[in-house]
């Protein structure tokens, strides 16, 4: 069940809201103070070569992406495989890209540590969600071919 009678989230609603609702305030920030960001963001940003407030901008447009695609996924469960599988690829491909550049030395060894809560939870979270999903899906439509 995704809604309730009274259309109440359920708990993947609830998750992907929550994470929605992180990606775009990050993203709002990024936009809206691209050196607040960069300076004040308890990663390390500055770690990842020098300020370009456009370049910020740029990937706070992804974020919002992200992060509509989630917040859309929690009311419309008819769409929440393609929704939260789009915000997954992102979400992956940041976190592969961090794992890349800390491997090969241009990101110090403490962001693999660093990039935990913000960087790596969020793609694995979305990975095993999108399995799942899936996974209904096609429980679904098994059942429905019965």
């Amino acid at each position: 069940m995704m809604t309730d009678a009274a259309g109440k989230l359920d708990r993947w609603g609830w998750l992907f809201l929550v994470m929605g609702a992180g990606s775009v305030a990050n993203a709002l920030w990024m936009l809206g103070g691209p050196m607040h960001w960069y300076t004040d963001l308890p990663a390390a940003v500055p770690d990842t070569g020098p300020f370009n407030p456009h370049f910020v901008r740029d990937i706070g447009c992804a974020f919002f992406t992200a992060g509509a695609a989630l917040g859309w996924a929690a009311f419309a469960p008819r769409w929440r495989l393609p929704l939260v599988g789009t915000a997954t690829i992102f979400f992956t491909a940041h976190a592969l890209l961090h794992s890349y550049d800390t491997a090969i030395g241009n990101l110090p060894q403490n962001h693999w540590w660093l990039d935990v809560p913000g960087v790596y939870a969020p793609a694995v979270l979305l990975i095993v969600s999108t399995a799942i999903l899936k996974r209904r899906e096609g429980e679904e439509h098994a059942t429905r071919a019965d």
